[in-house]
This record gives C-alpha cells, structure tokens and sequence, in this order.
C-alpha cells in the first residue's frame, strides 16, 4: 500500500514537472514573438519619426531601405540624405537609435536582459534645439529607473557641457542644499595626466561662470589651464558686462605684473591682435601664484573686491597677496 502510495506521489509530481516544462517553453515561444516584433525595423522607424516630429524636426526621417533589417534617412523630398547630414543630425540620429535601443535589442534574445547606461557626451556638435531634445529624452529614462520601470538599473551621464547638465540635471525636486536620494554629482579632473574623481554633496554646477570660480578656488588647479580660466572671468565680469578697457585696467600695475595683467586680458577681442602684437608668458607654479596675486589686484584696484570676495567664499584670504 505504502509503494502504491508511493508511486502514485511520484507520478503526479512526475506530470506537474512535465506540464511546467511544456508551459515554460510555450511561454519562451511566446517571447520569442514579441521581441521579433520589437526588434523589427518598422517599431523603431515609426518610434525615432513620431519624436522628431514631436520635436518639430522635419529636415530628415527614417524609412525602409532594401531588407527588412536596415534603415536610410531620407530628406522630405524622399531624397537620400546619407551624404548631406550635418555632423550634428548623425549625432543626434545615432543617439535617438541608441535611445530606442535601451528599450529593446538588436537581436531577438537579450531583450529583457538589465542594463546599465551610459551617455558619454551626447550633445556634441549639437545646436540648442536639439541639446533639450536629448537632455528631454534622457531625464524620462531617469523617471523610470528612479520607478523601478523597465529594464535598466543605473544611467551615467558624462559631459563637459555646462549647459546640457544644467538642462539634464534639473529635478524641481531637489532642494538647493542637498541630492535626492538616487542621485550622485562627480567632477572629473586630470591634473599631470592623472584622472581624479571629486564627489560633489549638492550640483557642483550652477553657471558657467560660476565654474570658472570654482576651478580658480580649486587648490588642485591645473598649471596649465589657470590662465586661460582667469582671463575668461575678468573677460566677462569686466569686459563684456563692464564694458571696461583692458588696457585701462591693466594700467594700475606695473612692471611685470603689468604684462601679466595684459596676458589675462590678451585675445579679449577675436581677431584684433596681430602674432607679434600677441603676449605669452610662460605659467610654471610660482607664476600662477603671481597671476592669482595680479587676478585678486584687479578687483581691489577698481572697487570690485565684494564680488571678489563673494565668489571666492570660503577660500577668501584676508592676507594681502
């Protein structure tokens, strides 16, 4: 009776293993059907199409070349525009196949495979129109990982576009002292050919010209671009809201000091300066402590030490330089 028994157990849980199996592989099939619609060409034609018209870009589209695996980008006119696009539509257009990408597979196997993502410098050679376009597009994949939503689990974004993270990066709900909880801001700084990674507790990057400052209150500063970042601020604060005269600037000093002040303020005006009318002085270590001594002069000598002080903050010295 017990083998009876016995025997009966085995055989059932015999034919639920069986029946599980036969539902698993029906379940595969089934699978296997739906990613080759996904993967099909015309989804992701009709897909990158319906967002540059929602965009309002109508210079060229998506359409079927000869196979059923490959696309051409057509103008409006029907006309192949393989040889015409600007470098800025191929970026764009390889980013919106990538975008459409993330959502499935170029295959018909890996397609609910988790993922982790990374933009490495979308935007560049983009103009404005489509740089929001993207960092559109990209903030709504961050809506759905941060929902648990779809298959991928972490995005990176890397740009040297202070505009584009400006766009990318706004969240209205975050506060302006703190991240959200999902979220981590990094700075990458290469100083003597080495990359150093600097984690931020808030945005680092509010303006442009805001990182100008931060890299001059940066102690890791690099030798070599200090200059170039010293001029573009005394550029912008004096020259194109001030509507100041280097040269008049630069007339509080003397000697050497003079010539730096003439080298920060040099190539101010595209173009208006000659190769020999052109100034260069050589930056090691000591010579960026005296551009610093002569940047800070600057603002004291013509009254404008209190921005001086209120972009510098912190790192303000109240020693003379």
């Amino acid at each position: 009776m017990r083998e009876s028994r016995s025997s009966s157990t085995i055989h059932g849980t015999t034919s639920q293993i069986a029946a599980k199996g036969k539902a698993k592989k029906e379940k595969e099939v089934e699978i296997r059907e739906l990613e080759k619609v996904t993967t099909s060409i015309q989804p992701t034609i009709d897909e990158i199409n319906g967002i540059l018209g929602s965009f309002g870009f109508n210079s060229f589209a998506l359409a079927k070349a000869d196979g059923d695996r490959f696309y051409k980008i057509v103008r409006p006119d029907g006309t192949d525009a393989r040889e015409t696009l600007s470098e800025g539509e191929r970026n764009f257009i390889t980013f919106l196949y990538f975008y459409h990408l993330l959502k499935g597979s170029e295959s018909e196997t890996g397609m609910t495979t988790d993922r982790v993502v990374v933009f490495d410098d979308p935007v560049s050679s983009l103009d404005s129109d489509v740089l929001f376009t993207v960092s559109t597009l990209i903030k709504g994949l961050f809506e759905k990982v941060r929902k648990g939503s779809g298959y991928i689990k972490q995005i990176f974004v890397l740009t040297h576009n202070i505009y584009f993270h400006k766009e990318v990066s706004f969240n209205k709900r975050r506060s302006n002292d703190g991240v959200m909880n999902e979220e981590t801001f990094w700075t990458v700084r290469k100083s003597n050919d080495v990359s150093v990674l600097e984690s931020h507790k808030t945005n680092p990057i509010k303006t442009s010209y805001e990182l100008l400052w931060m890299e001059v209150r940066n102690r890791d500063r690099s030798n070599l671009l200090i200059q170039n970042t010293l001029r573009r601020i005394l550029e912008y604060y004096f020259t194109i809201l001030g509507q100041a005269d280097p040269d008049k600037l630069c007339s509080y000093f003397e000697g050497e000091d003079k010539l730096r002040c003439k080298s920060l303020f040099s190539w101010v005006n595209a173009g208006s300066h000659s190769i020999s009318d052109e100034l260069y002085v050589s930056v090691d270590a000591a010579s960026v402590d005296k551009y610093l001594a002569v940047f800070r002069q600057v603002f004291e000598k013509t009254g404008h030490i209190a921005h001086y002080e209120m972009m510098m903050g912190e790192d303000y010295m109240e020693q003379e330089p």
